[in-house]
């Protein structure tokens, strides 16, 4: 019986894995078609139904084209940072607190950060094994980004765990059934919802990548497959950091297609800001986070720890 539940637990970890690629594959569609809108173009409208079967065939373009490497790079951790990258970024998935056949992680938020924090070492050791100036920088950027706002995702999140006193998500659906936490938390959430843009390298902060500067950034030196599996554990993230701020703010999760429409409209915002602003310099993003949300949320803290010890 034991041996049961451990094959069927594989198996919905597999659908869901397969799940998350398809829902990243048409997010990737939505980007383009939005963005397409934003700027009074059509968007792709060619391959397939209304361009419905275009990210599937740029994964076949991208993954059957030739694998090429930079002579002077560090072959192996080259090769295997976006791999890894991609595996953290479906891994991080397993912690979606569904109701059944499914592993229920006590302490699914600490995974979550260790999860993310890891993810830091894959683009640093991808900027800096191509051995190549442009890489490194973009990189380094990146690395820098990413650690300056996963401190203030942190304590943003230690509010919402103030709240509910356990690190299970699947908690979060039973205090919001009166009120969501975003009428009693409306600042922090905004702060969650920019951070969390900035932890996904997208723009108004995607100094990691930044055309201008940087020449695409960290991952210049990829082709083919590499830059495929960077592309996809990029978007597997978005969809992550948007069904989390669901979780944690807009109810929870619930077994109807109303929580999906709330995922999709949270995954909307992402591109819908890409259309819209600039992007940041760079000082400005670090001031933000060190000096802007970093006081905020501490201070959001100890009000939600005042508030909880009150009304106990």
């Amino acid at each position: 019986m034991f041996m049961n539940d451990i094959i069927l637990i594989i198996i919905g970890l597999i659908i869901l894995i397969l799940g998350v690629l398809i829902g990243v594959a048409f997010l990737t569609l939505l980007e383009r078609k939005v963005l397409g809108y934003i700027q009074i173009r059509k968007g792709p409208n060619k391959v397939g139904f209304m361009g419905v079967l275009q990210p599937f065939s740029d994964a076949i373009k991208l993954f059957t084209k030739e694998q090429t490497f930079p002579l002077f790079s560090n072959y192996m951790s080259y090769y295997f940072s976006p791999v890894i990258s991609f595996i953290l970024s479906l891994l991080i998935w397993m912690m979606i607190p569904y109701y059944f056949n499914l592993v229920s992680f006590n302490l699914g938020i600490l995974f979550f950060f260790c999860c993310t924090s890891l993810g830091v070492y894959t683009v640093m050791i991808a900027g800096w094994s191509s051995n190549s100036n442009y890489a490194l920088l973009g990189g380094l950027r990146s690395v820098a980004q990413t650690i300056s706002y996963e401190v203030s995702l942190a304590l943003i999140f230690m509010s919402g765990i103030v709240m509910i006193m356990d690190f299970n998500l699947i908690n979060f659906c039973d205090y919001q059934n009166l009120i969501w936490f975003v009428f009693i938390m409306f600042p922090l959430s905004l702060c969650w919802l920019s951070s969390s843009m900035a932890e996904t390298n997208r723009t108004p902060f995607d100094f990691a990548e930044g055309e201008s500067e940087l020449v695409s950034g960290f991952n210049i030196e990829y082709s083919s497959g590499g830059f495929a599996l960077i592309f996809l554990a990029e978007y597997s993230s978005i969809l992550f950091m948007s069904m989390l701020f669901v979780l944690i703010y807009l109810g929870g999760y619930t077994m109807t297609i109303f929580f999906y429409l709330k995922l999709v409209f949270v995954a909307f915002v992402f591109i819908w800001v890409r259309g819209t602003l600039p992007r940041y310099r760079y000082d400005k993003l670090m001031y933000l986070s060190w000096k802007g949300y970093l006081p905020v949320s501490l201070n959001f803290l100890m009000f939600y720890l005042g508030v909880k010890i009150f009304f106990i």
